[in-house]
Parts: structure tokens; C-alpha cells; sequence
């Protein structure tokens, strides 16, 4: 039998860990689009402290584990972590379970559109693609919210059923050209790809993703539970950081076994990745909602307060064109610093250009969301 959405009231108080940890997420999301981590990894900064950063910034190649190799995860488990709160609000204000499946339903249908539809504008075609964040969260988001309704138990198992059911389809699958577990293009989810899509990613990604990574989801939904929960605060975090640490040893212990791939999200990619999640999460509430560190916090929380209408912002040209009215005047001021140099401060200039964006729209309480 279903347990009710949210099994503890949630306290009054807003949760603001998560609004810097989701800001924080979408801050160096935004990043990306002024192509700065990609200037930092050119042979200006090789050898570099700067250079390391910049190779941090980017996905890893195939086994092994990048800083950027987290982010979307973050991404995932933060719209989890906030999916009890969002349905208390909404219970509070006289919604019922139709009304919350009818409104959850709506939500991932957008996000599914919405995903399609930036790869049909990079494209300037209709393309019909799975592999960004928004296509695959569609998916995640509608699973976590409908296994919500359940104890955490259930939902944890669900999540660890996906894994395996993931990592049973690559270990057994036996298609010829497609029976190769670990190997790019030549894996389950290249079949999947192929039969959805009738191509294969540039980059070895696939959209099969979508199901292990249901699993960062619903940790982001339990987490949100256990914080939204009577328990005492330093119990909460001591708990976040416990089964962290726990994932990040038990994901990297099974490397040999079953290799750390973001690009195909393994068993031991959703595993040490959501540990870092639940770790990020956890210093996050300890330093800003216990400790009250507000201050630096509030920078990031203004881009997390509209992270879909900046994430769509950015991904349909905005930095390109902020770079273009910056570039003349910066590459003028900053000549002394060399072509590579110049390219760095003018992309520095477009991030904040973006941050500003969003901090204008924080100021005049508008807010985007579906």
C-alpha cells in the first residue's frame, strides 16, 4: 500500500543549501557556454594550475572520473532533493494525488519537448536527439516522482533495481556489433540509440542513460525527504555524509569490475557520482542552513532561482552573441595578455554578463518555471 507523498511535515523554514547547491550547479553550467574551460585547456595554459582546472571541466575520455563528470548528476539529484518540498507546497494549497500527477505528467512532457527542441535548434532542423539533460531528466524526474509515494526503503530499492537491470542488459545482451558491455559505440545502449534514434552520438553518449540515473533522482527525492524530516540537524548531515563517503568507496571498489564510464553512467559511475552528490549536499546544508554562511551562498542562489530559463538561455546562443558586443573592447584592454589571454577575460566577462542576467531577474522577482 502507498505511504503519503511526504511522510513528515516539512519545517516552514526554505531549504537554502539547496538553492546554493542547485545555483552553484547551474554557475558552472553557464560557464561552459563562454567556452572559457575549453580556452583553459588550450596549449596557452598546458602545464598550468589553470590548465588542470580547464581539463576538469571536461568530460572524461571514457574509464575514469572528471570534476565535470558531476555535474549533471548534481543536476538530477537537486530537482529530487526538491520534488517533496515542491508537492508539500502544493498539498498545503489543496492540491490532491491527480492534480500532482496531472502536474507532474505536464512537467515531463515540457522537458522532453523542451530537450528535443534545443537540439532542433543547434541543428536548424527538426532532430529528434535524447542525449542532453533535459530529455533525460523527463524521464528521471517522472519515475522519482511516482516512486515517491513509498517508503524510502522501496525507493532506495527501486533505484539499486535499475542498476542492476542496467548492468545485467550490457553484461548479457548478445545483438552481433552491439555485445560489447564497455566499448563505445558498440554496447547496449548504442542499440538502444540505433533503434530509437537510427544514429549514434558523436561523443559515445547514450539516451539508456536516462535509466540508471533514475537512481540520482530518487536519492535527490529521499534525500529531500530525510532533510524535510523531524530528525535533529547534525544527525541529518552526519547521515548525508556517512552514506556519501560509502557510495564514492563502494562505486570506486567496483572500477575493476565494472569500469567508471559517464558516458554509458555504469553501475559504478551512478554509484560514486551519487555519492558525491549526497556529500555536496550534505557540506552544503551543514555550512549554509546550520552554520548560516549566507554571504557567498547568495551569489550562486540568484542563477539556481531561474536555472531553466538560463540553462535554455545559453544553450540556444546567448553567450555567443554577449561574447560578440564584449569581444572588441576586451581583446583591446587585455591585448598584453596575448590572443589566449584576451579569449579567457572576454569569456570571464560574458559569465558575469549571464550571472547579471539572472540577478536582474532575482531583483524583479521574475522567475521561470514550468
Amino acid at each position: 500500500m502507498a505511504e503519503p507523498l511526504v511522510a513528515n511535515p516539512l519545517q516552514p523554514n526554505r531549504l537554502m543549501s539547496l538553492d546554493f547547491f542547485r545555483g552553484l550547479t547551474m554557475f558552472l553550467l553557464i560557464g561552459e557556454s563562454t567556452r572559457l574551460y575549453e580556452i583553459l585547456r588550450g596549449a596557452a595554459f598546458n602545464g598550468t594550475f589553470l590548465g588542470f582546472i580547464g581539463w576538469q571541466l571536461e568530460h572524461h575520455d571514457w574509464n575514469g572520473l572528471h570534476f565535470w563528470d558531476l555535474v549533471q548528476p548534481f543536476f538530477m539529484f537537486i530537482v529530487g532533493v526538491a520534488i517533496p518540498f515542491s508537492v508539500a507546497k502544493r498539498r498545503t494549497a489543496g492540491a490532491g494525488w491527480p492534480q500532482l500527477y496531472r502536474h507532474a505528467l505536464r512537467r515531463s512532457l515540457l522537458l522532453l519537448i523542451l530537450g528535443i527542441g534545443l537540439y532542433c535548434i543547434s541543428a536548424g532542423r527538426l532532430n529528434f536527439e535524447l542525449w542532453n539533460v533535459l530529455a533525460q531528466l523527463s524521464f528521471t524526474y517522472l519515475v522519482a516522482f511516482l516512486l515517491m509515494r513509498y517508503p524510502a526503503a522501496v525507493q532506495i530499492g527501486a533505484s539499486l533495481g535499475l542498476i542492476l537491470l542496467s548492468e545485467a542488459l550490457y553484461r548479457l545482451w548478445a545483438v552481433p556489433g552491439f555485445d560489447q558491455p564497455f566499448v563505445p559505440d558498440r554496447n547496449f545502449g548504442s542499440w538502444v540509440d540505433m533503434l530509437l534514434m537510427g544514429k549514434l552520438s558523436h561523443g559515445h553518449w547514450v539516451a539508456f542513460n536516462a535509466v540508471p540515473t533514475s537512481a540520482h533522482t530518487i536519492w535527490g527525492v529521499v534525500a529531500g525527504q530525510w532533510l524535510a524530516s523531524r530528525a535533529g540537524q547534525n544527525k541529518k548531515v552526519l547521515v548525508l555524509l556517512g552514506l556519501g563517503i560509502a557510495a564514492v568507496i563502494a562505486g570506486v571498489a567496483l572500477d575493476p569490475v565494472t569500469p567508471i564510464i559517464k558516458r554509458i553512467c555504469t553501475s559504478s559511475f551512478v554509484i560514486v557520482s551519487g555519492g558525491w552528490c549526497l556529500i555536496t549536499l550534505g557540506l552544503s546544508y551543514y555550512a549554509v542552513d546550520l552554520r548560516g554562511w549566507r554571504r557567498v551562498p547568495r551569489f550562486f542562489t540568484y542563477v539556481g532561482m531561474n536555472s531553466l530559463f538560463i540553462y535554455l538561455f545559453c544553450h540556444t546562443g546567448a553567450a555567443d552573441w554577449i561574447t560578440g558586443i564584449f569581444k572588441p573592447f576586451t581583446h583591446f584592454l587585455f591585448a598584453w595578455s596575448g590572443p589566449e589571454g584576451a579569449a579567457a577575460f572576454t569569456a570571464l566577462f560574458v559569465w558575469l554578463a549571464l550571472w547579471g542576467i539572472c540577478y536582474w531577474l532575482y531583483r524583479n522577482r521574475i522567475f521561470i518555471k514550468i
